[in-house]
């Protein structure tokens, strides 16, 4: 019986000074666990558009807990970084310009995608607050009908009536990573120095690899994860007294 898993970790923003409901990808990881020999697999996809989009990223304390939200601007051709600006906007012509270099993407998601869910033998595909994740890649043409698609996120606010965020959860589980392995309060695997070169920090590989950790000890230790997830909503919720 095959048990590997993937997990799927998209990173998107909207085209900066464009329409606030369209989001243009900006990098792709799937990460495949193979629990018969604790073996990662990790393929990355980043677009190298000429566009500016909007990255919106979460401020949190020592506990995971979301202070606040930051946005960026960044041009996913050259990686630079600006300000931005609430007020700023495209005009007609330069937001078709940006449609227009962002048009020739859709087949190389589409390609990365298939070609790596051939290559791995899995069922299952583990995404976290992930409807957007998949409804992107199925518009760029991905057909994810032969697989078992799991949103952790809402398997674990069913279970705990909690709304948790991957940045609590690497709390609750104590991840940590060096150069050669993930770990967490149970776990411990070995990363091949390819894979490990992709984890990064706020990239879509360092979320897919807190993802396998978190839904690894929550199914393998689980006890122990609730009890622990159950400390820090103590800890979140004492702290707002």
């Amino acid at each position: 019986m095959n048990t590997n898993i993937a997990f799927l970790e998209l990173k998107y923003g909207n085209i900066y000074g464009g329409f606030p409901n369209f989001y243009a990808i900006s990098e792709i990881s799937l990460l495949v666990f193979e629990k018969e020999t604790n073996r990662i697999f990790l393929e990355s996809w980043v677009n190298n558009a000429n566009v500016d989009v909007v990255n919106v990223f979460a401020k949190v304390n020592e506990l995971g807990h979301t202070t606040g939200r930051g946005k960026e601007v960044i041009n996913l051709r050259t990686r630079r970084k600006k300000p931005f600006q609430e007020d700023f906007r495209l005009d007609e012509h330069q937001i078709r310009f940006a449609l227009k270099n962002l048009l020739p993407t859709r087949m190389p998601i589409k390609n990365f995608l298939m070609k790596n869910l051939k290559k791995y033998r899995f069922r299952d595909i583990i995404v976290f607050d992930g409807r957007r994740d998949i409804f992107l890649c199925e518009k760029a043409g991905v057909n994810f009908d032969r697989y078992n698609i799991v949103d952790l996120q809402k398997d674990l606010n069913k279970e705990t009536e909690y709304l948790f965020s991957l940045n609590k959860l690497a709390v609750v589980i104590n991840y940590e990573m060096d150069s050669s392995y993930l770990r967490s309060n149970n776990l411990e695997y070995w990363l091949h120095p390819i894979a490990a070169r992709q984890i990064t920090p706020k990239s879509a590989s360092y979320d897919a690899a807190r993802l396998m950790m978190v839904y690894n000890e929550y199914h393998e230790y689980r006890d122990d994860f609730m009890l622990k997830a159950a400390l820090i909503i103590n800890k979140i919720q004492n702290s707002k007294i």
